[in-house]
């Protein structure tokens, strides 16, 4: 099957389905997993692992985007995050996503066989976001942020938290439709400028960002929010994440990017027996 094939295959069945993301952070600095796969071998070792676990989809990240993080030069996220695509391109079965905001590296990305552009910006970093994602007609996740992961958390504010999303991603993908994207995923963004309680409250409201017709990604694994009620660090909080990426399923969620591949695909699994029975 051609890449673009599979790409169509995808898109068209992620209405009908539910997809696992697996999380491949391939950076020194990560909030939950800085550096555990950071060298070559390491990174493709873990890409391996996620897709024996279940995910459908790696998704490759090689910037940092954990509250206050610095930027990355283009030339070191190229550095870090294109081999492994390469390497998964002819090793593994698997869809690739790129988890960047810069369009050159989304171009080499697709070049190098990944099928998803995974733009954490809501297409506001990057103008030529939306000419790279239409001449590789790729998928595009267009998440909704407020300010920049060096400042997101700093004292961000709400009148309507999911309204004003909704409004956010409404217009993004309206301006992608009309440029020519014909494959877009939407994103609310839990951690990413949002209050505590607003991840919750995003979390119960999902059904309304549905309502914009758009395949829904959430990415509520190992989040603050999650451990906040327990103290809990990134590494244990598990019970949050299934709870929450179950809850985000039966409200309409197609895609759940996670960590922990597959504690979330068995819980899916008995999900869905229990739903449909």
């Amino acid at each position: 099957m051609s890449k673009d094939s599979r790409t169509e295959d995808f898109y068209t069945d992620c209405l009908t389905r539910v997809y696992i993301m697996g999380v491949l952070n391939v950076t020194p600095n990560s909030f939950s997993d800085g550096g555990k796969f950071y060298s070559p071998e390491a990174a493709m070792a873990h890409a391996i692992q996620l897709k024996e676990d279940g995910a459908d989809i790696v998704d490759v990240g090689g910037e940092s985007t954990r509250p206050g993080a610095d930027p990355v030069s283009l030339q070191e996220e190229l550095d870090r995050t294109i081999p492994i695509i390469e390497k998964i391109t002819k090793s593994l079965d698997v869809l690739i996503s790129i988890d960047t905001y810069k369009s050159k590296v989304a171009d080499e990305a697709m070049r190098s066989g990944a099928h998803i552009i995974n733009d954490i910006s809501g297409l506001t970093f990057d103008h030529d976001m939306i000419a790279t994602a239409v001449q590789h007609d790729a998928a595009l996740v267009i998440m909704h942020i407020k300010g920049t992961p060096k400042d997101m958390q700093t004292n961000p504010q709400y009148g309507d938290a999911v309204s004003e999303i909704k409004t956010f991603l409404f217009h993004a993908c309206e301006k992608a439709k009309k440029s020519g994207i014909k494959k877009i995923i939407i994103d609310p963004g839990l951690g990413f400028g949002k209050r505590f309680e607003d991840n919750f409250l995003i979390l119960n409201k999902l059904e309304q960002l549905k309502s914009l017709g758009y395949p829904l990604l959430i990415g509520s694994s190992r989040k603050s929010y999650l451990g906040k009620p327990f103290d809990a660090a990134p590494l244990d909080r598990l019970e949050g994440t299934i709870v929450s990426n179950i809850i985000a399923m039966q409200k309409g969620a197609n895609i759940l990017r996670v960590h922990d591949v597959k504690s979330i695909r068995r819980a899916v699994t008995i999900a869905e027996k229990i739903m449909n029975p």
